[in-house]
């Protein structure tokens, strides 16, 4: 655009200016992308914007500033993934106008699988199938794709889910309400659980307080962007891991995964410094030499699949030692690259340590390059991030179980219930405990009560083993948890309440209370846990071993195993009364139910 213009749409823009604000990993403390987010000279953004909606040139002044973010992050010799913001509707009716963000990047050596192109509200009155078909063209070109504004914007579900997007931004009136407001809580495990289910990184926007970073940490969010870490700045960052301080304070314990696998590879993902794989050794040298911040390259084809891999310290050693640069400048880097060390984003992060460290010990320091289902590079994983991150993991995970049974507690089944929720599955949620317990304490002593409990979790784990959906949880004393699917309740039911059990001169009996949930009839963990209580008293009312079970919205309560307190069970006899447990029992063994 010419300087001197009189449009009064565009000319404002010639006087914008741009701010970078990294996204940073919380599992590792690195930079893994930078937004670029315009400041006009005068004013706000949004009032250039009313000005081009008077003349319907939304869309023009939309692409005008994609364009000027680019070439000022070129000026700024930047090498991190670009976040760039574009209306959906831009996106939808305009998308051709998008072709300048391609000359572009092409001008100043970029690609477009570097940038991600986040998509703002509105979209309710959107044409969907134009907004898709926008979406899958600019995906053609290589383009990452983020819906913005998730929780307080104009941003229907049903998009989300249909665009199935790289990542979904938490807007930052979301965030500000954690942990205090229980509705912003629930909304935050609700999109994680989307999210999990498309394949979606959540982003948390706006982090101000150490409380909503904590927050954010434990109930699983690995990506935020905010100015507690780090702040919008004039230059996009120079180094690839934030400040000291801002890693003391990400450090806060996270919730353990629920699975026994531990954290995906893609929890520790860094973003990868891709070059053509015909460069020519010259040219790495120099951009190696320009960031000393970047630990490799990775080589990749016209599709973006990497072909070599670099490793920093061996190519410079190479090229700079004796007749270094005479033997290898004008040569293909690819004559001192390796082959590339692939994951998938379903590898865990224990199968990629045991990748790099199960090899080449020259290479034990090398990079994974992490591609998707395409084959295509979605960024690196350093092998220090890997080692420090399991570390923490097997901290964390064995400081979570309960050191009675060793079984993980409510944290593990609330995160798998609300993901099967945002799902939409239909499972069965149960509280296991044992009757009377305090009695069985008082009469025949704690270390008799301790090891009850140990049988009672060594039958759910026996079931567990065998029973692929089953997942339990000791939620202390003597109660657990357990979510499972349809179709092993009942042999999950016989695992547990079949064996007898006898402590002592008493005969023990168990008290089972199962309730059927489907995504769409509850909202939350908390709510179907809430529903349980009820039908755990109507367990407690029953005599013997017993198991009730009903249904979210449903008023029948079945009785599938137990009998009235009038009519004494065969696994009763001379069994010193049931009564409901007391708040008080072993020293060991306090805890809250669900």
């Amino acid at each position: 655009m010419n300087p001197g213009s009189i449009d009064h749409v565009l000319g404002p823009a010639d006087d914008v200016r741009f701010a970078f604000q990294p996204l940073i990993n919380i599992r590792t403390g690195a930079v893994i992308s930078v937004e670029a987010l315009a400041r006009p000279a005068d004013g706000h953004v949004t009032e250039l914007f009313r000005n081009a909606a008077r003349d319907r040139r939304v869309g023009t002044l939309d692409v005008e500033l994609a364009v000027a973010a680019v070439a000022r992050t070129a000026e700024q010799q930047s090498l991190l993934p670009l976040h760039l913001n574009v209306f959906g509707g831009t996106v939808a009716y305009e998308t051709d106008s998008l072709d300048r963000l391609h000359d572009k990047l092409t001008e100043v050596g970029r690609r477009a699988p570097e940038i991600t192109l986040e998509l703002t509200p509105p979209f309710a009155r959107l044409e969907r199938d134009r907004l898709y078909a926008g979406v899958d063209r600019l995906r053609s070109h290589g383009y990452r794709i983020a819906v913005d504004g998730v929780g307080e914007g104009d941003v229907p579900l049903r998009t989300i889910t249909d665009l199935a997007p790289d990542a979904v931004k938490l807007d930052p009136g979301v965030v500000r309400g954690l942990p205090d407001d229980p509705g912003c809580v629930a909304l935050l495990d609700t999109l994680l659980g989307l999210c999990e289910t498309i394949g979606a990184v959540l982003i948390a926007e706006g982090v101000e307080q150490e409380h909503q970073l904590e927050t954010l940490r434990g109930r699983g969010v690995r990506t935020v962007q905010g100015n507690l870490l780090a702040a919008p700045a004039r230059r996009p960052p120079s180094s690839l891991q934030i400040t000291e301080p801002a890693t003391e304070i990400s450090g806060f314990s996270a919730r353990p995964d629920p699975t026994p696998s531990g954290p995906r590879v893609t929890d520790f993902l860094s973003p990868a410094t891709m070059l053509p794989d015909d460069v020519t050794a010259d040219t790495v040298r120099g951009v190696l030499a320009d960031h000393p911040e970047v630990s490799g390259v990775v080589l990749v084809d016209e599709h973006n699949r990497p072909e070599y891999s670099i490793d920093r310290n061996r190519f410079l050693l190479a090229v700079t030692g004796p007749y270094g640069h005479a033997l290898h400048a004008q040569r293909p880097a690819s004559r001192l690259a390796d082959e590339p060390r692939v994951v998938s984003t379903a590898t865990t992060a224990m199968e990629a340590l045991n990748l790099i460290s199960g090899s080449d010990q020259t290479r034990v320091y090398d990079d994974a390059v992490v591609v998707d289902e395409q084959g295509r590079c979605l960024g690196t994983v350093r092998a220090v991030h890997l080692i420090r991150g399991m570390a923490e993991f097997r901290a964390e995970q064995a400081a979570a179980l309960n050191p009675l049974t060793r079984l993980p507690g409510s944290e593990a089944i609330e995160r798998d219930v609300n993901t099967r929720i945002a799902a939409g599955e239909v499972f069965a949620l149960s509280w296991l405990d044992i009757d009377s317990f305090k009695t069985i304490n008082d009469t025949a002593g704690f270390s008799a009560g301790d090891e009850l409990i140990r049988s009672v979790g060594r039958s759910l784990t026996d079931a567990a083993t065998t029973l692929r959906s089953v997942r339990i949880g000791h939620v202390g004393g003597d109660d657990f948890l357990v979510v499972t699917d349809l179709d092993d309740l009942l042999s999950l039911g016989e695992a547990v309440l079949d064996p007898p059990r006898r402590v002592g001169e008493l005969n023990v009996t168990l008290s089972l209370s199962t309730l059927v949930c489907a995504g769409n009839e509850t909202n939350s963990y908390r709510e179907a846990s809430r529903m349980l209580v009820p039908l755990k008293e109507r367990a407690k009312s029953l005599a013997g071993s017993s198991w009730v079970m009903s249904r979210i919205a449903s008023d029948r309560v079945d009785v599938l195993r137990g009998s009235p307190p009038d009519i004494p069970s065969q696994a009763d006899p001379g069994f010193p009364g049931r009564d409901p447990d007391p708040p008080g029992r072993g020293a060991e063994h306090r805890g809250d139910g669900p």
